[in-house]
């Protein structure tokens, strides 16, 4: 099969991805700072090196501060549900948010009081911090934003954000599920608060695993209580990191996993990620941009974007291209709304959805041509 839904989770992983994993399952899998046997401390070192790989790859100085979680949206969730929130207090965010970003907000605006802005996309697709901070009042307390939008690929202007949110005493959440393991982020240069990753998309690692950088001083409220390996004579979550934010068994062989995928980045560099997904996106862009009664949404083809392209057909269902494209032409893409109803609001494809395709480090140019074949035939067949 050709691969492109790398956005929603990155295939084929790293023959060391599997290996890690395979090699934790096979010989000490136990259950990490929960006993004194070998088998539990050897678990234990590898979610420790994870931690330390983790912050030398985000810029991270305190180690103790990389919390693990199952997935960004956990992540996410901690980040927004655990802030101290008092009533009326208002965040800026984006159109270009995901639903693990909108949801946790939606829940704390009826639960909490507090009030949203959502910041639009600019004529060209771009996310302007100008905009931002025409958003910003007397009453705001945190700015949250995606890196990368998971439907368009555009790219946020992070620096300039970041720089906005200090020059007015705010705090900033960042979602880099689209971006970790694909552009360079270092959240003491980059003045990042809190920062939600995942494991499975860019930094190449398994389902399952993902994390948030909490770069601040702020004293998030737990989202999940329960056992930590120690205090346990505490009736309340201790106060020490990680432990305060990791109730529950973590997942080890992920994590050994996660630790792989984020050396093969290393070793490959983000620069020639960057640049090998680029040219395949601007290839394909050029190509689609041929082809009569395709619409392509987002930055326009001179501006750089993630690796992700949305578009449809002219009168034709996004769904029904995708399922022609799996079962006749065995060609995996992403249809429909991509969990970002905002973003395609702002798009024009509220009602719609889009056809997704996004590229990863192990995609060609071959497979692209052979994309591009089959969209033809499919225009050509439904369309005349």
């Amino acid at each position: 099969m050709i691969y492109f839904d790398q956005a929603a989770s990155t295939f084929p992983k790293p023959k060391s991805v599997i290996e890690a994993i395979t090699h934790t399952l096979t010989n000490y899998s136990a259950n990490p700072g929960r006993g004194n046997h070998k088998y539990a401390r050897q678990t234990a070192a590898v979610i420790d090196e994870a931690r330390k790989k983790v912050a030398n790859f985000f810029g991270m100085k305190e180690v103790e501060k990389v919390i693990f979680y199952a997935n960004a949206t956990m992540a996410l969730n901690q980040a927004i549900k655990g802030f101290p929130f008092q009533q009326g207090d208002h965040v800026v965010a984006t159109s270009y948010e995901h639903n693990a970003v909108r949801r946790p907000l939606e829940y704390m605006k009826k639960e909490n009081g507090i009030t949203i802005t959502y910041v639009s996309p600019n004529e060209s697709g771009l996310i302007s911090e100008k905009e931002i901070k025409k958003a910003i009042n007397h009453r705001t307390k945190c700015i949250v934003v995606t890196h990368g939008s998971n439907v368009t690929g555009a790219i946020t202007p992070l620096k300039k954000i970041s720089e906005l949110a200090k020059r007015n005493n705010l705090v900033l959440i960042v979602d880099a599920s689209q971006t970790a393991g694909v552009l360079p982020i270092d959240v003491n240069e980059m003045k990042i608060d809190f920062l939600a990753f995942t494991g499975h998309k860019g930094l190449l690692g398994p389902q399952g695993t993902g994390g948030l950088l909490i770069n601040s001083d702020i004293s998030l409220t737990p989202l999940i209580h329960g056992g930590t390996g120690n205090f346990a004579e505490l009736d309340d979550q201790p106060s020490i990191l990680p432990k305060r934010y990791e109730s529950g068994t973590l997942n080890s062989a992920g994590i050994a996993g996660l630790s792989a995928g984020i050396r093969y980045v290393d070793e490959k560099g983000l620069v020639n990620i960057f640049e090998h997904e680029w040219n395949l996106t601007e290839y394909c862009l050029k190509k689609l941009s041929n082809i009569k009664d395709i619409e392509i949404y987002g930055p326009p083809i001179e501006e750089i974007r993630l690796a992700v392209i949305p578009f449809t057909l002219n009168g034709v269902d996004s769904q029904e291209i995708a399922i022609i494209l799996d079962q006749h032409y065995n060609i995996a893409v992403r249809a429909g709304k991509q969990c970002a109803p905002l973003t395609h609001e702002a798009i024009g494809t509220a009602s719609s959805g889009v056809v997704r395709v996004s590229f990863g480090i192990s995609n060609t140019i071959e497979e692209i041509d052979t994309f591009i074949e089959a969209i033809i035939e499919i225009r050509d067949g439904l369309l005349t």
